[in-house]
């Protein structure tokens, strides 16, 4: 007689269960009965498409390409600049609504745009007026309570920033700020925006090369220059922008003074010297100033 199989209790039998459905492969059925694709290849399908639709490639993309305008000594510290300064705000999270957020605000887009600016030199004019625009950009963003578009406050700012930044004298800028600056509430196009970051940027390479003019006139042991071979190197310097009166831009007045070569330096330094007049001493400082009062007496005032 065969022995009838003893129940499992309930208990058992759902334990047994469970463990075999754990085992079991795992398939995933459509509404059709057709197995769907596993999670973990869709993933990877659709991963080219996630970093398009977030921005990321384009970013990518707009990073190298600075890359390759800049060509910078470090690429990577470059990079990493770079994205720094997509961090910051931009006009989708631009509005703070109070006043101190509004200033925080202010002085990151300043930044942003000084950043952009200084990305290329002036002499690479693509790659600069490409800067520009984005710099421009970067400040005509609009929060819940401006308009969009750049103001002469913000303009006149940056101007007073890119001076600051290359350490070139007060005294020595101040006239030209004088003549770029715009008034706080008027409007700033871009080509004005263009045409006084420009002018700011050649005037301090301007100023430096004229102090390494004066360099080589400089007594070593007493700081000064003398007054003669000071004012002979600046009636030569002038000659030279006088001759490129015709030129309409900046940078064509500093191609005029980097004209000056060793000969007519020396000549006009020897007709000083055959002189033999009895003559005061120059400073740096005096000589930076008549220097870059010979590049502003060209630069054309706004408005």
């Amino acid at each position: 007689m065969t022995a009838l199989p003893v129940p499992l209790p309930s208990a058992k039998m759902a334990a047994v269960e469970k463990r075999r459905l754990t085992m079991a492969p795992a398939a995933n059925f459509t509404d059709s009965s057709r197995p769907t694709v596993s999670g973990a290849a869709a993933t990877t399908e659709s991963e080219e498409d996630f970093l398009q639709q977030v921005g990321v490639t384009k970013m990518l993309r707009s990073a190298l390409l600075k890359v390759l305008e800049a060509r910078p000594e470090e690429p990577i510290s470059f990079l990493a600049h770079y994205f720094e300064n997509m961090g910051l705000s931009t006009p989708a999270n631009g509005g703070a609504g109070e006043p101190p957020g509004q200033l925080l605000l202010q002085q990151q887009r300043l930044g942003r745009a000084l950043w952009h600016l200084r990305l290329a030199h002036h002499s690479q004019r693509t790659a600069f007026n490409n800067n520009v625009g984005v710099a421009y950009e970067c400040l005509s963003a609009s929060g819940r309570k401006k308009k969009p578009g750049l103001d002469g406050r913000t303009y006149s700012e940056l101007l007073k920033r890119i001076c600051r930044d290359g350490e070139a004298p007060e005294e020595v800028v101040a006239p030209l700020l004088r003549k770029i600056q715009c008034r706080d509430h008027e409007a700033v196009p871009l080509d004005v925006f263009r045409t006084g970051m420009l002018t700011c940027f050649v005037l301090l390479e301007f100023v430096g090369r004229a102090g390494a003019l004066y360099q080589l006139l400089e007594d070593p042991t007493l700081a000064v220059a003398d007054r003669r071979m000071g004012q002979a190197v600046l009636d030569t310097l002038e000659g030279a922008l006088q001759a490129s009166s015709g030129a309409s831009a900046p940078s064509h007045y500093l191609e005029a003074g980097s004209r000056l070569g060793p000969d007519s330096l020396a000549q006009a330094m020897d007709r000083a010297l055959v002189a033999r007049r009895s003559s005061s001493p120059m400073t740096r400082e005096e000589f930076l100033e008549k220097a870059a009062a010979l590049f502003i007496a060209k630069v054309k005032p706004v408005g």
